[in-house]
């Protein structure tokens, strides 16, 4: 189970790497919704088994981690306005 969330969060998380840096940093200001529906996404995908919903489960824990470490590292735009992380994109 751990192992399948693992696999099922990169998955999410190289889609989320393939975004233009604009449209990622836009995402990263809503965190929480982001977490929430992909959470949501996964539980309705793998809905039907336990293993499912304990791997979709993991996978909405590790995009959460995920969403919060790279809003700190990265930083988000709101409105118009960049607010720099730790590390400064060119935007």
């Amino acid at each position: 189970m751990l192992t399948t969330g693992l696999s099922i969060f990169l998955g999410v998380l190289f889609l989320l790497a393939k975004l233009p840096r604009r449209l990622m940093l836009r995402l990263l200001h809503y965190d929480g919704v982001l977490d929430i529906t992909v959470t949501v996404i996964t539980l309705l995908v793998h809905f039907g088994t336990f293993s499912g919903v304990m791997a979709a489960t993991f996978a909405g824990l590790f995009t959460s981690m995920a969403t919060s470490l790279a809003k700190r590292l990265f930083g988000y735009i709101a409105g118009n306005k960049y607010f720099p992380g730790k590390v400064h994109l060119k935007v």
